[in-house]
């Protein structure tokens, strides 16, 4: 028993060679995969930034991050550096991509080595572009060693040191009890 194909029912049949057939396919296959679809619909080309890296401000112990909006058809390879030396993602630094256009670099558990210059690298096989902008790191003040008791005569001259710390450096002021010491010859 064979079974005979039967045809399509009178208005039924698309030519798939028509412009407008073709549009109305790639609009459903949109719909369906989502934007995954939409943005493999776009012009194949050299990645693109959109938006570029801007400095950032790192305090101690705490996280930064880096990010730009970039268009790249097909998916580019992303790469990040820092002074030229190329970074692993890793617990330090996170490369995070975000959709649809968005890399970003998270730099965890800030400390002063941290300051530099971050570039990212975004390649794919039609060319390449980069970004760059610096992570700036703030330290806050810190005295590590205070002045030691100091026994003297009337008249003797007396140094008193203390050991700073902080990013940018910090202002610093005496005070002898409580009260500014302005300075002078003394």
């Amino acid at each position: 028993m064979s079974k005979a194909k039967a045809a399509p029912p009178p208005g039924c049949t698309l030519n798939i060679n028509d412009p407008q057939v073709q549009e109305a396919a790639i609009r459903i296959q949109a719909s369906y995969r989502g934007h995954r679809s939409r943005k493999e619909m776009r012009e194949k080309g050299p990645p693109k930034i959109l938006q570029e890296l801007k400095d950032v401000v790192l305090v101690e112990g705490s996280a930064a991050k880096l990010e730009c909006r970039v268009s790249a058809f097909p998916d580019p390879f992303i790469v990040w550096y820092k002074d030229g030396k190329e970074l692993k993602d890793g617990p330090k630094y996170r490369y995070v991509f975000e959709d649809p256009d968005f890399v970003a670099l998270v730099v965890r558990d800030g400390v002063l080595a941290d300051l530099g210059k971050y570039t990212v690298t975004i390649k794919n096989p039609f060319g390449q572009t980069l970004g760059s902008a610096c992570i700036l790191v703030e330290v806050p003040a810190k005295v590590s060693k205070g002045p030691d008791n100091i026994k003297a005569k009337r008249g003797t001259t007396v140094v008193l040191k203390a050991e700073i710390s902080g990013e940018p450096p910090p202002d610093v002021a005496w005070l002898k009890d409580g009260d500014d010491i302005e300075e002078d010859d003394r």
